[in-house]
């Protein structure tokens, strides 16, 4: 059975692209730590839409995740044909204060399984010579973030590997676009302990989605969700990164110097 495999549905962006495609009529595998959500979320998606939908709990920053996410849909038959690398979290402060388990953590998620799972999916798609690969990366990818290093730099693979992949795959019919939101209206600046700096007119993680999906039919490596993200991302690209780090750290550091 074709599916489309969504890491990180339990919320936000995950289960936003969830709730889109299954309208589009995609059967869903979603994958998330929650049971609960996950199994809520299936049922209502197979109910309205007439879908399969299928729920792995599973922490993916487990050392062998991605072979029992694998094995999970080789037993059900499932075809994956489309894979949503959306799970991830960052986190905000002075690095050297930071949890060092958890950074590692963040890095072992973001990046570690991001890639396990591409390598994984991406044999079946060029065998079929077909298929779609979204990464969630961020615009925190395009330049160094002071007080947010870990979280930008594992964005910043993510965005590199992506479109690298994306030239290596043009010719087998498989498309891979490395997705980059700026702040959206999901939970994770309460992940991040970064609450104070959520800001007005955020977009919406559905919005995000539909940007996503006018990228993978285009075929676009690399797309930015909005146009002030997009300005945002191009000024980060070509200023100096010693400029970039410079004032984003005069403008942050009096936040965290003394927490």
């Amino acid at each position: 059975m074709k599916a489309t495999l969504i890491t990180g549905a339990s919320g936000g962006i995950g289960k936003a692209f969830a709730v889109k495609l299954a309208a589009e009529k995609h059967n869903l595998v979603l994958v998330a730590r929650s049971a609960d959500k996950l199994h809520e979320l299936c049922d209502e998606l197979m109910l309205e839409h007439q879908i399969t939908a299928h729920y792995v709990a599973l922490d993916l920053t487990a050392p062998d995740a991605d072979s029992r996410l694998f094995a999970e849909t080789e037993k059900h038959g499932f075809e994956i044909e489309w894979l949503i690398n959306n799970a991830g979290f960052g986190s905000m402060g002075d690095f050297a204060r930071l949890d060092i388990e958890s950074e590692l953590k963040m890095i072992n998620l973001n990046i570690t399984a991001l890639v396990a799972l591409t390598h994984r999916y991406l044999q079946k798609m060029r065998e079929r010579k077909s298929g779609v690969i979204i990464n969630v990366a961020s615009t925190a990818s395009f330049q160094p973030l002071p007080f947010m290093a870990t979280y930008a730099a594992t964005k910043a693979f993510v965005t590199s590997f992506s479109e690298a992949i994306a030239e290596e795959n043009r010719s087998h019919n498989i498309v891979v676009t490395a997705l980059c939101p700026g702040p959206t209206d999901t939970n994770f600046f309460a992940a991040a302990n970064a609450e104070p700096f959520k800001m007005k007119g955020m977009e919406t993680p559905e919005a995000v989605v539909e940007t996503a999906l006018n990228a993978v039919r285009r075929g676009q490596s690399t797309v930015v969700s909005g146009w002030t993200n997009y300005a945002v991302s191009v000024f980060g690209t070509l200023t100096p990164n010693f400029l970039v780090t410079r004032t984003i750290g005069s403008f942050l550091r009096p936040k965290f110097e003394d927490k």
